[in-house]
């Protein structure tokens, strides 16, 4: 068994506020572009394309994707320059 001293855990404790601290810094920077993730219902409406035509892109791998607990996030710039090459 070891004994836990009071420095021990005053060192804890900073290490703790400084991980929070870098937690809550890294909240409230700006979002780059390329982490600009949309679900599937904004994308289907930006885009005006089917439920269907997106389940197809994403399959064959033509854009990124993410699944959280269930829903699909996309990349908003995969799927615009997507749909800008084919015009």
């Amino acid at each position: 068994m070891e004994m836990v001293s009071k420095q021990d855990l005053e060192i804890f404790r900073i290490r703790m506020m400084s991980d929070i601290q870098q937690l809550l810094d890294a909240s409230q920077r700006p979002m780059k572009e390329e982490f600009d993730w949309l679900r599937s219902k904004a994308i289907r409406k930006m885009m005006d394309i089917s439920p269907a035509t997106l389940q197809n892109l994403r399959i064959t791998g033509k854009i990124r994707h993410k699944r959280v607990m269930g829903s699909y996030y996309y990349n908003r710039t995969d799927v615009q320059k997507l749909f800008e090459d084919e015009n």
